[in-house]
C-alpha cells in the first residue's frame, strides 16, 4: 500500500485556455501532484467544462512535472479503442504524465440531451468492465483481441506505445463497481453510490466511517495482492475551531447542527485549521488507507498549506 500522500486539483471552474494555463502553472507551483478535469458537455452540475483530453494536452505544454488526469471520463461517451489511442497520444505528448480516470457514466440528463440511451446501471457497469479490460491490454502495448457482450476488438495494438501503461483510475460507490475497480484499476476513488435515476446519493449514511470502511474492504478483497491507491475527492472547510466549522458544514449540507459530531468523523470531511486537517489525513491513512486527495480548484490556494505538512 502506498504510504506517501498525493494531492490533486480538480479544474472544475476552468472556462478558457488562459484559465487552464494559469491553473495548471499555479497548481504546479503550489506543490500539487495532479491536475484533473471532469467530463461533461452540459453545464450541470459543475458549470461548462472544456473537453478534458484536448485541454490536458494544452496543460501539459505549460507544465513540466504536474501529472494530468481525467476525473472521470464517462465510458459511454467514447469507444475504448478510440480512447486508448487518445490516452496513448496524450501520455506521449506529456512525457508519461497522463492518468486515465474513467467511470460508468451517471448523469441521466446529459445522456438524454445528446440522444444517447441511459441504460440500466447493470448494463453501463458491464460496459465499463469490458472497456477497462480492453484499455489495459492496449495501453500495456499488447495486441488486443476481445469478444465480449458489449465490445469486440479484433487484434489491435495502439500507437504510440506507452513506455509504461498510464495509471487507470476508477471512481466507484457500489459493491459491484468497487469490485471491478479493485480488480482492474490502479487508483480507486471511493464515492457515494450513484442512484438509478441518474444522480449521486446525498445520504449522510453514505459518508459515515462504517460505510467507507466497508467500501475499502470490498476494494481490497477484489484487489487481492495488487497494490491499489485509494483516493477521495474532498472539499475542506477551514476555520480556527474544528467543531464549529463542522457544525457549519452540517447546516450547509442540510444535515442539521446536531450532525456536527458526525461531520468530524466522516472520512470525506476535513474541517479546521491546516494543522488539524493534516492530522485528520494521517489518521485516515492509518485507518482506511487513503493517500490521494483531490480538492476543487476553487479552494486550491486555501488548501495548499496542508501539502508541506504531509510531504
Amino acid at each position: 500500500m502506498a504510504e506517501n500522500f498525493r494531492f490533486g486539483v480538480v479544474g472544475e471552474s476552468i472556462r478558457s485556455g488562459a484559465g487552464l494555463a494559469g491553473t495548471a502553472r499555479r497548481a504546479e507551483e503550489l506543490g500539487y501532484d495532479v491536475l484533473t478535469l471532469r467530463d461533461h458537455f452540459v453545464a450541470e452540475p459543475f458549470g461548462d467544462q472544456l473537453a478534458p483530453l484536448v485541454a490536458l494536452a494544452s496543460a501539459a505544454s505549460v507544465t513540466s512535472a504536474l501529472r494530468l488526469g481525467t476525473m472521470v471520463l464517462a465510458n459511454d461517451y467514447r469507444h475504448p479503442v478510440m480512447l486508448a489511442k487518445e490516452a496513448a497520444t496524450l501520455d506521449h505528448l506529456s512525457g508519461g504524465r497522463f492518468e486515465l480516470g474513467i467511470g460508468a457514466g451517471w448523469l441521466r440528463e446529459e445522456y438524454e440531451a445528446a440522444g444517447m440511451p441511459f441504460d440500466p446501471a447493470g448494463t453501463r457497469v458491464g460496459r465499463l468492465e469490458e472497456s477497462l479490460r480492453i484499455l489495459r491490454g492496449l495501453l500495456d502495448g499488447e495486441e488486443t483481441a476481445f469478444d465480449g457482450e458489449h465490445y469486440r476488438v479484433g487484434g489491435l495494438t495502439v500507437f504510440p506505445r506507452p513506455a509504461r501503461r498510464p495509471p487507470l483510475a476508477v471512481g466507484a460507490g457500489s459493491r459491484r463497481m468497487l469490485g471491478i475497480a479493485g480488480r482492474l484499476a490502479d487508483t480507486v476513488g471511493i464515492l457515494p453510490r450513484a442512484l438509478p435515476h441518474g444522480a449521486i446519493s446525498d445520504e449522510v449514511t453514505e459518508r459515515l466511517p462504517d460505510t467507507i470502511a466497508r467500501k475499502v474492504d470490498w476494494v481490497r478483497e477484489a484487489a487481492g495482492e495488487r497494490d491499489v491507491e485509494l483516493s477521495m475527492m474532498v472539499t475542506p472547510t477551514f476555520g480556527a475551531d474544528p467543531r464549529r466549522t463542522a457544525a457549519r458544514v452540517a447546516v450547509t449540507r442540510g444535515w442539521g447542527t446536531s450532525a456536527a459530531g458526525l461531520v468530524l468523523e466522516m472520512p470525506s470531511q476535513f474541517v479546521g485549521p491546516p494543522e488539524h486537517i493534516a492530522e485528520q489525513m494521517l489518521a485516515r491513512r492509518d485507518r482506511y488507507g487513503f493517500t490521494y486527495y483531490q480538492v476543487p480548484d476553487a479552494c486550491m490556494e486555501e488548501f495548499a498549506p496542508v501539502i508541506p505538512l504531509l510531504a
